[in-house]
């Protein structure tokens, strides 16, 4: 499914967004039943491999139906083999800016799930320069970064803010405590900013989510705050829309990715000129659905997975009769048939060899 086949026109850009970063190979265990003791060892029930990093993004941009081009740098090892093949066969990500780096080995992140949250472990050596290929950026209708605590942004975004891309931002955690409001000055450049609560509360100095929304809608047009399990709040100053929209309830099995998952299918909804109460709805519902798979970017959900949710919520039930209201609009949205299930998930190894 194409979800901006009603706003394509001839001359747009060939990419619908871009995006770069750094690629890990994520290693995820679950079902540990606490967080892992000095001294012993744990045995995880569960456990998943899948690109990770800027690979969550991409391939959940990818799976919603946007054309997505990455630039990142992947090592020549095995698990860079297995990365790109993942990313450019199988998601059909665009890897055209992106590079293999002789004699350098691909960053490594372990996960462990339990408790409802994540601790992570990561290893890795900074990329050869230049790690990405910028300069071969091509033209979309939009661009994913983040903002960083105490540097200015990439001069690669304000020239495609320069050439009309519409920029949708997050922002690193402040490792200081310090939460300058400077680190927010390059917001000039963007079209949307999602940060989480307590960010977004702590670069405004307001007490709630929604005070947060309303004084980053000064800064930017288009302010989202999310709230974890309690949903996400936003104010669209273009539009002069402003919605609150609950989390759907999920058993959670790995919550690693389901922030870019959100992002990713609030960008869809952005992009396709939704309402903006749809739009944090549909980006809810993707984060829902991702949490119940292993894994960071194996986890995002395609179409075929959303109208499989809309259809069983309508014929068996299980939903409130708010929560259905709330996602209505899915039954004009979706197509009559899906053709892309099931999709690739995270699997205990890298790959098996063919027998």
């Amino acid at each position: 499914m194409d979800p901006l086949a009603a706003v394509r026109r001839e001359g747009d850009p060939g990419q619908d967004v871009f995006l770069t970063g750094t690629v890990f190979l994520d290693i995820v265990f679950t079902g540990l039943d606490h967080a892992p003791v000095r001294g012993t060892e744990s045995w995880a029930r569960g456990m998943g491999s899948s690109p990770g990093g800027v690979a969550n993004m991409a391939t959940a941009l990818r799976r919603l139906g946007l054309r997505t081009s990455l630039a990142a740098a992947f090592g020549d090892d095995v698990y860079g083999d297995y990365c790109w093949e993942s990313l450019a066969d199988s998601e059909g990500i665009d890897l055209g800016p992106s590079h293999r780096a002789p004699g350098w080995h691909s960053p490594v992140t372990v996960s462990m799930a339990y408790e409802g949250e994540r601790t992570m472990v990561s290893h890795g050596h900074e990329a050869p320069k230049p790690c990405v290929s910028v300069a071969e950026r091509p033209r979309s209708r939009a661009c994913v970064t983040s903002l960083d605590p105490g540097h200015r942004m990439d001069g690669w975004v304000r020239q495609a803010y320069e050439e009309g891309s519409k920029i949708f931002a997050d922002v690193g955690w402040d490792e200081t405590g310090a939460w300058n409001a400077d680190t927010l000055a390059d917001l000039t450049y963007c079209h949307a900013f999602l940060p989480n609560a307590v960010e977004a509360q702590n670069y405004t100095r307001t007490d709630t989510p929604e005070q947060a929304a309303r004084a980053l809608a000064e800064l930017v047009p288009i302010a989202v705050v999310t709230k974890g399990g309690e949903g996400a709040v936003a104010v669209d100053s273009l539009t002069g829309e402003s919605a609150d929209v609950p989390a759907l309830r999920v058993e959670a099995l790995d919550t690693t990715g389901a922030g870019d998952v959100f992002m990713a299918g609030f960008t869809t909804g952005t992009l396709a000129g939704w309402p903006l109460a749809d739009r944090l709805a549909f980006a809810n519902l993707t984060a829902a659905l991702s949490v119940q798979h292993f894994g960071g970017s194996l986890s995002a959900p395609g179409w075929a997975e959303v109208a499989a949710w809309w259809q069983y919520a309508t014929k068996c039930g299980g939903q409130s009769e708010d929560v259905m209201r709330r996602y209505r609009f899915l039954g004009d949205l979706l197509p009559a048939g899906t053709t892309d299930w099931p999709l690739r998930r995270a699997t205990p190894t890298i790959g098996f060899r063919p027998s």
